[in-house]
């Protein structure tokens, strides 16, 4: 997705003031600094519904109790006033984190979708969020370059993938991906 940061003279904004932006609105809040996020293209969505549906067709067949969520849904990832995160897809585990507004403290995996335009956000920014706040696995996919860096923040490891290569999934031991098979028309 685009996004932008909005100069707001530097002013600390909270998430009470994401909660009142227009339902057409999509930002995003790190460390009270805001984010507008601009519409994705198609084939970022086909990428996002391809592995939610996916993940999601695997934690059921297994009858595992982690939820997925594609975005927009709110993740609350430090559970508190300052940050406020809708990535491109959420699994959590523990359903305790769980209410009607979204995910409260950090999901298990969190996959972004990288544009031209949010490289840094994603790839510096959210990739140090996700990693102090509890993460456990982060991956980046890299459409243009048909790459997927893969960040196992729970067993400090990391990795590069090529779309057409077996990504494994930490939290799904038996579990792994080839971005290729998946995007298959």
């Amino acid at each position: 997705m685009d996004r932008q940061a909005v100069d707001y003279r530097d002013e600390r904004k909270t998430v009470d003031y994401i909660e009142s932006l227009p339902e057409s609105s999509r930002a995003e809040l790190i460390e009270g600094r805001v984010f507008d996020m601009a519409a994705p293209g198609r084939f970022h969505q086909e990428i996002v519904s391809d592995l939610t549906w996916s993940i999601q067709n695997y934690s059921r067949g297994k009858k595992g109790g982690c939820k997925v969520y594609p975005s927009p849904f709110a993740v609350y990832i430090n559970n508190d006033k300052y940050n406020y995160l809708e990535p491109d897809v959420t699994v959590v585990c523990d359903r305790d984190k769980l209410d009607n507004k979204g995910c409260h403290g950090a999901p298990d995996w969190v996959i972004e979708v990288i544009s031209p335009s949010s490289v840094w956000l994603d790839c510096v920014i959210k990739l140090e969020k996700y990693r102090t706040s509890g993460v456990r696995l982060y991956w980046l996919i890299n459409p243009d370059r048909r790459l997927v860096n893969v960040y196992d923040f729970e067993n400090k490891a990391s990795g590069v993938y090529g779309f057409d290569e077996r990504i494994p999934v930490s939290i799904y031991p038996d579990f792994g991906i080839r971005m290729d098979e998946l995007l298959a028309e």
